[in-house]
């Protein structure tokens, strides 16, 4: 049949005898009998020794195909031994042609499956497989996808297309794993989005399939940073700025010096890579990166968007700016202002050359962003006088009170805050990240008085998945101010439920945040919250899925009709807060 056509394909050009050949030797012959014995001495396995032991084997009932099949198993694993041996021995030139004379006699075969393992040996040892084979290997998809990895680079190296074909999948699994964590309905604050080490994340099933297909090829490499920018840029995506950095920094692992040492940010993404372990950035480190940016010469000033890049990757943004959140501490403490550190204006100049890798890109003007000077003589100060308000509020509290009664916390917000949030990027990511910082310490004055500020931000900063991953997780550890009506009034009214009409990813994070504390909050505020988290037409499948995993455990919670009339409840109901009237 046609799959034994397929078996023996190709024997004919090398003068082998196949099922064809004995099919016309019996039609065209007077004794079948003979002619088969003779077919079989011709075509058997050429051994004297042989000879007599064959009949004596067919005595025990063994079919000659299972003994041919054994002997040739045998000689297929002693040929890939020898193959694998001749690639390695001797002169380089000598082996090689050795290996392309081995190649031009079985390539014929290669259809065949018993021979296609010793065919595809001989090629994964070949550094250059001849072009026309690389080309008829390409032209079929089955021998396409049996070649080994060594020889598909050959192939990808010339045909972008094709290795575009091979990595795009790649690419969207990662970015889809990415959002899933952001997604997740675990909320902690011990475990979030940026808890794995940078070590850990390399070990990605992503990560480390692409590092396979580079090998040592510069040019594939170059390739896989071509598709990143070019996505990047259609996108605004920052997580392939991230895969950008990992895929460096896992070639570097392996010590593949042939990529590294052409990659001019190597050393760059080595020191940030210690940063981002650390989660800060240490003095040391701090020369050593400002070196580095430094040193950018003219002419080369290219590299800056490829720096760029690298910065913006969001585990890099995140260690700058917690690093820019210790550091205001420490100047409160010394009582030193924001433009008197250097190291400070060191953390500014790497966010503002992060938070600019977009623009840097697309617009292909290489060179670093201007920083505001307001930024640094009126944003952070402003900063530090908030966490002077807060140390003053605490001693406050502490001193024996006179007549004058409790101070109160101050409630309002400078004017100024809200205007820098919403004009300046750089501004507004150091503001999200203090907001941040006053959640985690449980400082629930302080969140109340800035949460206001967080409605309108550049480019609707406060509602993006990390933000909003990262609130969430704080949040739990105000778990308890959800029974005060007050603060969900702030906290959802006046922040949340702003935005969830018209961002969808708003209304997840809200849902999110529900699943995990609904048992702690005030149930009159709880209902009026269901009804206005409710999912549109509008809405996708993950908002149903959450809302309707929220009504379950909502429903699970509700007291049974029969409960509810035996016991009177001597609690007042709660008033419950008109929700505001969708738009």
């Amino acid at each position: 049949g046609p799959g034994q056509a397929a078996m023996y394909a190709g024997l004919q050009e090398l003068g082998v005898a196949n099922g064809e050949d004995l099919k016309e030797t019996l039609t065209n012959c007077t004794e079948p009998l003979k002619a088969i014995e003779q077919f079989q001495t011709e075509n058997g396995v050429l051994l004297p020794s042989l000879q007599s032991a064959l009949p004596f084997l067919d005595l025990h009932g063994t079919p000659r195909l299972e003994f041919h099949q054994s002997v040739f198993d045998e000689l297929r694993e002693k040929l890939l031994e020898r193959v694998s041996a001749i690639a390695l021995e001797g002169k380089v030139e000598e082996r090689y042609k050795k290996l392309e004379d081995l190649l031009e006699k079985s390539f014929s075969l290669v259809k065949m499956p018993s021979i296609q393992p010793v065919v595809m040996c001989v090629m994964k040892h070949l550094p250059k497989v001849p072009e026309k084979k690389l080309k008829l290997v390409m032209a079929d998809k089955d021998l396409y996808k049996a070649c080994a990895v060594e020889v598909k680079r050959q192939i990808w190296q010339d045909n972008q297309a094709l290795f575009g074909d091979e990595v795009s999948p790649l690419l969207k699994q990662y970015i889809l794993e990415k959002e899933n964590i952001l997604f997740s309905n675990d909320i902690s604050v011990l475990h979030n989005f940026f808890s794995p080490s940078p070590k850990t994340r390399r070990q990605g099933e992503v990560v480390q399939k692409l590092t396979q297909m580079i090998g040592k090829n510069v040019k594939l490499y170059d390739m896989v940073l071509q598709f990143l920018r070019t996505l990047f840029l259609r996108t605004r995506n920052v997580h392939y700025c991230t895969l950008r950095a990992e895929l460096l920094m896992s070639l570097h692992d392996l010590e593949i010096s042939e990529i590294c040492t052409v990659d001019p940010c190597h050393k760059f993404t080595w020191c940030l890579d210690a940063c981002i372990r650390e989660k800060f950035v240490d003095n040391k480190r701090a020369r050593e990166l400002q070196g580095f940016l430094d040193g950018v010469k003219k002419g080369q000033e290219q590299v800056l968007g490829d720096l760029s890049m690298i910065l913006c990757d969001p585990f890099a943004i995140n260690t700058l700016a917690l690093s820019t959140i210790r550091h205001l501490q420490d100047l409160v403490g010394q009582d030193t202002l924001p433009r008197e550190s250097p190291d400070l204006l060191l953390l500014l100049r790497m966010l503002s050359l992060g938070q600019g890798a977009w623009d840097m890109i697309d617009s292909q003007v290489f060179k670093e962003p201007k920083m505001e000077a307001e930024l640094i003589t009126k944003f952070l100060p402003m900063l530090m006088s908030f966490v002077v308000d807060d140390h003053t509020f605490n001693v406050d509290q502490k001193l024996p009170s006179e007549e004058k009664g409790p101070i109160p916390y101050p409630s309002t917000i400078p004017e100024a805050f809200t205007r820098f949030l919403q004009e300046n990027r750089i501004a507004c990511e150091i503001g999200l990240y203090y907001i941040l910082h006053i959640t985690k310490l449980r400082n629930k004055n302080a969140f109340l008085r800035l949460l206001p500020a967080l409605v309108e931000t550049f480019s609707d900063l406060a509602f993006s998945d990390i933000f909003l991953h990262l609130l969430t997780g704080n949040l739990t550890l105000l778990g308890d101010e959800f029974a005060l009506e007050e603060f969900c009034t702030s906290l959802f009214d006046g922040f949340f439920l702003t935005a969830c009409s018209r961002k969808e990813n708003v209304h997840r994070h809200v849902l999110r945040l529900l699943l995990h504390l609904h048992h702690k909050v005030a149930p009159a505020k709880l209902e009026s919250l269901q009804k206005a988290l409710e999912p549109t037409k509008q809405s996708g499948e993950a908002v149903k899925e959450l809302y309707n995993q929220l009504t379950e455990k909502l429903e699970l919670r509700k007291p049974s009709p029969a409960e509810v009339t035996e016991t009177p409840s001597m609690e007042l109901p709660l008033p419950t807060v008109p929700t505001p009237a969708s738009r």
